[in-house]
């Protein structure tokens, strides 16, 4: 694949707005999971949940998306000079050269669940949503993406992906693919998921969330905490030669094993991985750091664990955020890209937060302390509910 330029990036999460609040937590090691206080009875259980969203209505002229969801997006599309570096992009290309390719896994979910609560009943016995929810855009899977498509005025190709929580990793591999055919010269990828009551019940129904902060890879880890969060990246064909950040590979799998439990034996995230460096050209001895996926379930962690250990060295760093964002859910795979990026850019390598004993079915890889040097190469993980895998590979090119 030809190398893929990131002009900009950033992420909005529990650890705060932008790229800068989430390099020094990560350094500090400051997590941003607080008691859960969402919804009317929140369920006894850890959150990672950005601050002022309450308070953060649209603008006047784009009220039709009204929605935490889509609040959150707007939020995170005004950090780290994103604006600007989207207006050269489409100075460079024209609007109509640009893609919006974006993931969530919920969607606007939580402005429906809203519109069911105060639902009356007309005079016919037919039950409506009240007025200031009778908007139908924003209680489908599209709302992220016709959001953004018109908080920015980009009229390429705009597609929503919804592969649970790989939506927002595989949303670059789509970029690529779509820089490579010709089609777009350049893409506003990202993802976006908050926090509402489906997510958070929805995943206790499953046994999946843990009443303590997350642990991944830990021995005694015994579920997941919830988050919401967004992020975007800004990608453009890469010029012959140019140094700085790029997307050098993908690799994305089905493990067509299980509605939601992952490949036993890790195949999908191995084939994964493995496509990723693939098509980066890429020996995976060459790679400094890996965000995993690392949710802090029994199942997840220990198939990656033992995937990760069959395919990289020991002298791999490799962790899960998880402990400083909660699960982001459809969000993860930008976060947890932004998080490869600041280690490919600043040297950061996170370790894990909160766990102390180590899985047995952990590698040499698996790294509960933070570490600070260069790297040339970071990798993400990111694999959702039905065996939906992405691994990403960014490199930094020298001059």
């Amino acid at each position: 694949m030809p190398a893929i330029a990131i002009r900009a990036y950033t992420a909005t999460t529990a650890l705060g707005r932008g790229a800068e609040a989430q390099r020094e937590a990560l350094r500090a090691r400051r997590g941003g999971l607080r008691r859960n206080d969402f919804g009317p009875a929140p369920l006894p259980t850890w959150i990672g949940r950005v601050d002022g969203l309450e308070a953060a209505a649209l603008p006047a002229a784009l009220a039709r998306w009204e929605c935490r969801n889509n609040r959150l997006a707007w939020l995170a599309l005004q950090q780290d000079g994103l604006p600007a570096a989207l207006e050269a992009l489409v100075a460079r290309h024209g609007a109509d050269r640009v893609a919006v390719l974006v993931g969530t896994s919920t969607s606007s979910i939580g402005a429906s669940e809203e519109g069911y609560v105060r639902a009356t009943t007309g005079d016919d016995g037919t039950r409506r949503f009240p007025d200031d929810l009778a908007r139908p855009i924003v209680h489908t899977p599209h709302s992220l993406g016709d959001f953004l498509q018109h908080a920015t005025g980009l009229r390429g190709p705009c597609i929503t992906v919804a592969t649970a929580c790989s939506s927002s990793a595989k949303v670059f591999a789509q970029a690529a693919r779509m820089i490579d055919a010709g089609l777009v010269d350049a893409a506003l990828v990202g993802g976006v998921d908050t926090l509402c009551g489906s997510v958070l019940f929805g995943f206790n129904a499953l046994g999946l969330v843990s009443s303590e902060r997350c642990r991944p890879f830990d021995a005694a880890r015994d579920g997941l905490s919830l988050g919401e969060a967004g992020g975007f990246a800004l990608l453009e064909r890469a010029a012959p030669g140019e140094a700085g950040l790029q997307l050098r590979g993908y690799g994305e799998s089905s493990d067509a094993h299980h509605m939601s439990a992952p490949h036993p034996e890790g195949l999908g995230a191995t084939l994964a991985m493995q496509g990723a460096l693939a098509r980066g050209g890429v020996d995976a001895a060459q790679v400094g750091y890996l965000n995993l996926h690392g949710t802090s379930t029994p199942a997840n962690d220990a198939v990656e664990a033992r995937a990760v250990d069959a395919l990289f060295p020991g002298t791999l760093h490799a962790s899960s955020t998880k402990g400083w964002t909660g699960h982001t859910l459809g969000a993860a795979g930008i976060v947890e890209s932004v998080f490869a990026l600041i280690a490919l850019e600043h040297g950061i390598l996170p370790g894990i937060l909160d766990s102390q004993v180590r899985d047995p079915a952990c590698g040499p890889q698996i790294r509960f302390d933070n570490a600070e040097r260069g790297i040339d190469y970071a990798m993400n993980n990111s694999f959702g509910f039905g065996g939906n895998n992405c691994a990403l590979l960014f490199g930094r090119a020298a001059a």
